[in-house]
């Protein structure tokens, strides 16, 4: 399994990867009705940063799940697109079902297992991701290859776009190093404290993604909350000196939504609380992938200094133990009752 460290620091390769692989899968926007981007986890989470990048430019509604059930409306005339690293993902198995049953559009993102298997075998379009990895440290290849499904869908190409983020990324890998260990050497003592990152819409899937990593990477507790929406209730919660580390993750792309933030950090700021504010003054999809990787690094970061282990997610293990057990006895649940 490669490590961590060596995922991050190869991470460009991720791009040119899905980038290599990809071809056009020949569908367009003129013939459909919706889109829906299905994973969970680490396959899940570039599908919202993809939806939220799209925000503004989509001409149809897209739809993220990370759930077994589709929505009542999906139909021959939606586009469905499914990530799994593993291929095994149980959810995701019960959407690419679904998805048939509903005679939509699939196409699918794996490595492997049953979801590889049934694509080709009912000749549904699957693009291959590398093995080798933790499902959680390929969002490159999961999010490369849905800027590039889904533009094509749109009519957008993203791969020159995707060509240069790669370069970037190569460039400027020691300077988001070491804003990682920036970040870290400002939470460093008060690590073990949870997490609070408060975000606007453009960053909340990064944020999601931030709080995933604490929790899978440095087995830390990390919660989102999305700004405005959050000042009309979690606000009130900030009273005193907080337990809490606290990140402020937002862009400059609505005025109104940065001036909550500077209010937030003032309040928080005024009780001696850790609060680090983080704006990102470009809103871009190398910005994107730029601040996804320097949260990812310390996420490592954190891991290695609290001794936490990064390569392993136990009782994540333990609960797809638990659900396989239980299947089997639903399975001879069912098998009696048809005796």
């Amino acid at each position: 399994m490669i490590t961590h460290e060596s995922s991050l620091k190869e991470f460009e390769t991720q791009i040119q990867y899905s980038l290599d692989h990809y071809t056009n899968h020949g569908f367009t926007s003129a013939n459909f009705n919706n889109i829906v981007l299905g994973g969970l986890g680490g396959s899940g989470i570039g599908a919202s940063m993809v939806k939220s990048w799209l925000f503004n430019t989509a001409n149809l509604p897209i739809e993220t799940i990370n759930d077994y059930h589709l929505p009542a409306y999906v139909n021959d005339k939606s586009f469905v697109v499914l990530n799994s690293y593993s291929g095994n993902t149980e959810e995701t198995i019960s959407l690419y079902k679904e998805a048939k049953e509903k005679n939509a559009t699939i196409v699918v993102i794996t490595s492997g297992g049953i979801l590889e298997e049934s694509s080709k075998s009912d000749g549904i379009t699957c693009y291959p991701i590398e093995k080798g990895f933790q499902p959680r440290m390929t969002l490159g290849m999961g999010m490369s290859y849905l800027l590039l499904i889904v533009g094509d869908f749109l009519g957008i190409d993203y791969r020159e776009e995707l060509k240069e983020i790669h370069d970037k990324l190569k460039e400027n890998q020691e300077k988001q190093i070491l804003s990682a260990e920036r970040i870290f050497s400002f939470f460093k003592s008060s690590l073990k404290n949870k997490f609070v990152i408060l975000a606007d819409r453009e960053m909340y899937p990064v944020a999601i993604r931030f709080a995933q990593q604490l929790n899978e990477n440095s087995k830390l507790e990390a919660f989102v909350h999305p700004v405005p929406e959050c000042n009309h209730n979690v606000l009130e919660s900030y009273t005193d000196r907080l337990p809490t580390n606290f990140l402020l993750l937002y862009t400059e792309e609505n005025v109104r939504v940065g001036s909550r933030f500077d209010f937030i950090g003032g309040h928080l700021e005024m009780d001696n609380n850790k609060v680090l504010p983080l704006a990102i003054p470009d809103y871009d999809l190398y910005t994107i992938f730029d601040v996804n990787y320097r949260l990812d690094w310390f996420s490592v970061i954190a891991a290695n200094e609290l001794d936490a282990d990064l390569m392993n997610v136990p009782i994540l293990t333990s609960l797809k133990e638990f659900m396989a057990e239980v299947q089997e006895i639903h399975e001879d649940d069912d098998s009696d009752s048809e005796d």
